[in-house]
């Protein structure tokens, strides 16, 4: 993920349904015939979920025999973790050196 912008999957993950599909998918790889008998979304919109959510990697299709399950990208979760760590510690920085000119004043 290094390189690529954080918007889109932020914006993939600000809906409710698509952060349910992702935790759930945390706990194991699943059809979205499974996923869809485990939340309450259709299976037609939890496909459409899933499509979103590959299209900025964080899931990934898995064939297995007819079925065709999906898996969490841990890769990208955590290059999108350790990119907002960066901007956390970055932030870190700034706030120490406005406090230290505050107290300065």
């Amino acid at each position: 993920m290094t390189g690529v912008a954080l918007a889109p999957v932020f914006a993939a993950l600000a809906d409710e349904t698509r952060w349910s599909i992702l935790a759930a998918l945390g706990e194991g790889d699943a059809s979205a015939s499974a996923l869809a008998g485990r939340l309450p979304v259709s299976r037609q919109a939890i496909a459409k979920h899933l499509s979103v959510l590959q299209e900025v990697g964080l899931v990934e299709p898995v064939p297995v025999g007819r079925e065709v399950r999906y898996r969490v990208v841990g890769a990208s979760l955590n290059a999108t973790a350790r990119l907002l760590d960066e901007i956390g510690r970055q932030w870190d920085r700034r706030l120490a050196a406005i406090k230290e000119i505050a107290e300065g004043l």
